[in-house]
Parts: C-alpha cells; structure tokens; sequence
C-alpha cells in the first residue's frame, strides 16, 4: 500500500488530467488534520457520491465534526471518485484517499459510509474496491477497517448486509462516539474480530447483520429473522439524539461549486404530518426543536467562520417550526446588513401564512417551491395531505404579488388509489396556478411542474402497496407531456427503469446482496445518474441469480406479511401502519399528530428519554389514544380490502 507522502506525490503528477481537480485536494476552509501518529482511533467519513453532492450532506458535516472534537480520534473525508479520476487512480495504483492526510483508506480503524439513498449500493462497493478492502465482511480480518454505515437507506439494511459490518439504526451524534469507545476497548485488548461485532451489536441503534439469519417460506416471502447471538437485540430500535446537539458551525468552505453553497442550519428535526408514502417523516419522529437564540447563534458563529451569503434553514417541514416568523424576521434584522439569503427549503401549503411571505420577500429569488403531491383532493385525502385546491391557489396568488415569478410544483405520480383522471388533474392544477400569476403579474408568471414517481418505502403506511408498472408510468408520463405545454409552463419527470430499481433495492431481502455485487462486477456505478445509469446491467444481475425484480416492486403484499425489515424498529408501530394503510384505502385522514396523539409508537421512547433530559423542547404530546382514533386490530374485511391487486 503507497503512504500517503507517495499517494500526494502521485496526485501532483495526475490531477492536471481530470475534471475540477478541487474535488480531491483538501485543504478547504476550516478542514481538521490532526497528528495521525497521537491520534488513537482513525475515522474516514465516506459519501460515496461525488464531492459536488457529499459535501452539502449535513449529516456527515456534524458527525466530522463531532468526532473531531475528541482527543483520541481524528475525523477525515473521502468521495467516489467521478470516472475520470477512478481510471486514473486504477492506471497509476493509487488507492483511494482521505483528502485531509491523503493517508489510503484502508489505514483508518472505522469506516463510515452515509447511505441516504439506495442507488448508492454500487458505489459503495466500487469504493471498498478502490480502497483495497474486501467487499464482503466475511472476508475481512483484525487488519482491516470496521466498516459501518447509516442513513435513512439503513432502514432497510438487508440488501447490502453481505457488505457492511455494522449499520447505525437512526440518528448518529451520540452512537458513534460509543462505537470508537467500543472499539478503543476491543483494540486494546488484541481480541478477534467477532468479539468486536459481538460488542457493537449490544449498542442501543446497532445492527450487525452477521449475526443473525433469515429463513422464507417456500413462495419466497420472509418467514422470520433468527438471531445467531443471544445477546443482539431483536428488534433492533432506531437509535434518538433526546435533544439535538449545538449546531455544527464550523462547516467546510469547498473549492468547487457544490449542489448547496449555503451556510446549513437545523432548525427542527422529525415531521408530525404523517404522510402515507414519506419514510423521512415516519423515521425521524419525533419533533424536536431549537430554540430562535440557539439558531441566531449559531448562525452568527458560523458565517464568521465561513463567509457564506445565503443560510438554508433546514428541517423536513421548515414552515411548521413553531417560531418560524420570529425566527426570519429576527435573522433579517440581524444580518441585515450582511444581505444575507434566507432558504425555507421545505415549506407546506397549509402552514405557509402572508406574514411568512412578508418576512421572506427582502431575500427572494425568482422561484419559490411548494409540493402538494397529489393535484386532486380524493388523492390527498389518499396520501393524508388534507390541502385543499383553493387553499394551493390562494396560496399561489399571494406568492406571485409579492415578486415572485416562478413557482414550482412538486407531484408524484403512480400513488395507490391513482387513476388518469387524478394525473390530468396535475396538468389542470399547474394551469390554474399559472392564471393566478397571469392574473398578478401578467405573462411574467410561470410554472415549473417537477413530477417523480411513487416508490413505496419501508416503515411507512405504503409500505403494502405495489410500484406502478412501467406501462402505467409511461401513459401517466405521456399524458402530462402532452397537457403540460405551452407559455409559462415547464415539466420535469424521471425515468421509469430508475424507479424499478429504487423500488426493488428499498424493499429487499438479503438475497439481494448477489444482485448488487453481480451488478457491480458487470460495471454498475453511479446509479443515481441517468448518463451512467444502465438498466439492462441490473436486469442480468437479477437473471444470474434466478431473482425476478418484479417480486419486489409489482408483487401483491398480504397485511400480515413478515418484511424483510420488521426486526428494526423505528418506532413507529407496524401496527399504527397498518391501520393508517387500510384508513388511505377508505380515504380517511388524520389530523397533525401536534394536536392529537395516535399512539403511533414514539411516545413510550419519548417518554423515558424526556424523564432523562426534562426542558427540552419536544412536540409529542403526553395524551392515550382515543379507542375512536383506531389502533384496532385488523378486521376480516380489512384483511381482504388490504390485499394489493
């Protein structure tokens, strides 16, 4: 293996033949190099994406630097490289490289992969590769890295569990520091690998998939997960931060232009809405808030640290933050002077207000973002978004007559329930909004349609429900391209063979691991990026196994079918799922669970860590569930009404 003085000295000779060679560089604004030989335990943070797309990954921003803040061990990063560069490193032998040190990978004692989404599998075996690690953790010794990963993809670990040695259920602030300590302890003692796993699986919100085993019934559906190690947790709960740690403030300032150059800022974490088909909003429960002074604080820290002109603040429903116009209109007064750019990424429809408009109106940009998700009420009530036409197109006129010229809609296609009518509606609804605009501001009004397609996620209501066929997608597509023209009117979609494959690789089982791994082999990578991307790659990977992609996507799923997933919990009950599901079947809503609580789960967790840390700013309310409000065990109807067909 090169050291890392042969590794920089080769870099110095190659990068000059690739693209933004600043992607592997280092040395960026406030990046962290410690002294690699006083430093105990080596962390490498991995995003196995391009720099351009890792470095806005907030998640791994604060995990860097809380790790970094420790004495004992040193957090350091690395990305895929873009394609330019891998066959350059492969031409040259040089491994892959942590930017900081530009020590090889495989030097670190833990490396930690965020897998925020599923099309990543690939690139996450393409980098154990680059890195000289085995891609399989069976294969690994005491010599080689304990390899983790995390991420909202995590929650359905079972695909790649050939691949990883341990996955962080949940949040991550607190449980990685107890994995360096785990991990310090097995170290200092010189004891075999498995007795390092062992310890890692007795970690509130840690899997170690080797540890237990699946078995199916003969139709191929999971009949139970046995555990292997009496003392692995079954199941295995998400793992929750009780109260969010400071803001992270001393973020990296890149050299190259990154999907988001802001200065990010989490406001609130967890989302009370209950969205049937949104796993974020089921999976991060629950809400939990930061106070206005903590966040002016932190911004103010930050942007002297950084420089940054626009500050995005960031939760899954920004508008629902319960300070949210004291907290825009306190930033405005404050850094005034500064012109700095306010972002409320996520905003919804039926917590948006004049006022909020009013106190954003100083910072706009031409566009401004809102998702009803569904362009007809029936298929709102469906999702349990309860918003009302009227109430978008109100909301619509008051944007566009405070200067705002472009308002982009986001829907998705292919819900449950969803019949043409409801996809024309889509074209009808964006046709509306813009006649608002025309109404105001006249043929300076536009409207930017951004529909993706339904992809059924685990731990959510719609966890049951089948992914249209790609003859349904194309129709649904064909019909809005053909509706959505015209001045003012722009449409965006995505492909339907990069549905099927998000489809199939979210809900799968662990025979899925030989799918990824023959996928790889056949050249797979970047997955995520439509010029890469090759559908017939994934169709032959599935074909060498004898595994038909459709049995994850299309397949029909009985209410009490066992999910490959059911031995994590995120808390959320199957339950609470499974009532909400066959409630969207009869287009029943629920309320925001701020002002009723529907005994989804979180609230004995929430309970028990609210008695270990009282003041804290928690939205989960201490009320027992009305037996009116369900939790009913599933009826003989229920039972046949909830068989997909």
């Amino acid at each position: 293996m090169l050291s890392s003085q042969e590794i920089q000295q080769k870099l110095d000779s190659v990068l000059f033949q690739v693209q933004k060679p600043g992607r592997y560089t280092g040395g960026e604004l406030n990046q962290v190099v410690k002294d690699w030989e006083m430093v105990e335990t080596k962390v490498a943070f991995v995003f196995p994406d391009i720099y351009d797309l890792g470095m806005s990954n907030y998640g791994l921003a604060i995990l860097y630097d809380l790790v970094n803040q420790r004495d004992d061990a040193l957090a350091e990063r690395a990305y895929s490289p873009w394609t330019d560069m891998e066959a350059v490193m492969r031409e040259h032998n040089i491994p892959l490289f942590s930017l900081e040190s530009k020590q090889p990978i495989a030097n670190f004692d833990i490396l930690a992969f965020s897998l925020p989404y599923e099309t990543l599998y690939t690139n996450t075996l393409n980098i154990l590769d680059l890195s000289r690690i085995p891609i399989f953790s069976r294969d690994r010794t005491e010599a080689h890295p304990l390899v983790i990963a995390g991420g909202h993809a995590a929650l359905n670990p079972e695909p790649m569990h050939a691949f990883i040695d341990a996955f962080v259920i949940g949040e991550g602030e607190e449980v990685i520091q107890e994995i360096i300590d785990h991990y310090q302890k097995w170290k200092q003692k010189d004891a075999p690998r498995e007795e390092l796993l062992h310890s890692l699986a007795q970690i509130w919100g840690v899997y170690v998939p080797s540890l237990y085993e699946s078995h199916y019934f003969e139709d191929g559906t999971l009949s139970h997960m046995e555990k292997l190690y009496d003392q692995a947790a079954m199941p295995v709960i998400k793992r929750i931060v009780p109260k969010l740690p400071p803001p992270t403030t001393n973020l990296l300032v890149p050299f190259v232009n990154t999907v988001h150059n802001r200065l990010p800022i989490e406001i609130m974490r967890g989302c009370t809405r209950g969205c049937r088909f949104c796993q974020a909003g089921m999976i991060t429960r629950p809400v939990r808030e930061r106070s206005v002074q903590e966040i002016l604080d932190a911004l103010q820290e930050a942007m002297d640290k950084t420089g940054f002109e626009e500050v995005g603040l960031l939760s899954l429903s920004s508008s629902d933050y319960t300070h949210v116009l004291e907290l825009v209109r306190a930033v405005s007064e404050k850094f005034g002077e500064r012109a700095l750019s306010i972002s409320l990424p996520s905003l919804r429809i039926e917590s948006f207000s004049v006022d909020l408009m009013d106190a954003l109106k100083e910072t706009r940009r031409s566009g401004f973002t809102l998702a009803p998700e569904a362009a007809t009420e029936r298929m709102r009530e469906v999702i349990n978004k309860p918003v009302s036409t009227q109430q978008l197109l109100d909301t619509a006129c008051e944007i566009y007559s405070r200067g705002w010229t472009n308002i982009k809609l986001y829907f998705m296609i292919g819900h449950p329930e969803e019949t043409l009518e409801d996809v024309k509606a889509i074209a009808d609804l964006c046709k509306a909004v813009l006649k608002e605009g025309e109404k105001v501001i006249g043929r300076k009004a536009k409207v930017t349609a951004g529909v993706s397609t339904f992809i059924p996620k685990p731990h959510t209501p719609f966890q049951w429900s089948p992914c249209d066929t790609e003859e349904q997608i194309l129709a649904k597509q064909a019909l809005l391209k053909r509706e959505l023209r015209g001045p003012g009117l722009k449409l965006n979609w995505n492909e339907s063979k990069e549905t099927f494959l998000e489809s199939s690789l979210s809900r799968g089982d662990r025979r899925l691991a030989e799918v990824i791994f023959g996928a790889w082999k056949k050249g797979a990578k970047f997955d995520a990026w439509f010029e890469h991307f090759n559908y017939d790659t994934w169709l032959e990977a599935y074909a060498e196994v004898d595994i038909d992609p459709d049995f994850y996507t299309h397949r029909p799923r009985h209410i009490d079918e066992v999910f490959p997933w059911d031995h994590i919990d995120s808390t959320v009950r199957k339950k609470f799922l499974t009532e909400d599901f066959l409630m969207s079947k009869r287009r029943e809503t629920r309320i925001d669970c701020r002002h009723r609580c529907f005994a989804c789960g979180i609230l004995p967790t929430f309970t028990k860590l609210r008695m270990q840390n009282p003041g804290e700013i928690w939205q989960c309310p201490e009320v027992k569930p009305h037996k009116e409000r369900g939790n009913h065990l599933p009826t003989k109807e229920d039972r046949n009404l909830a068989k997909v067909v």
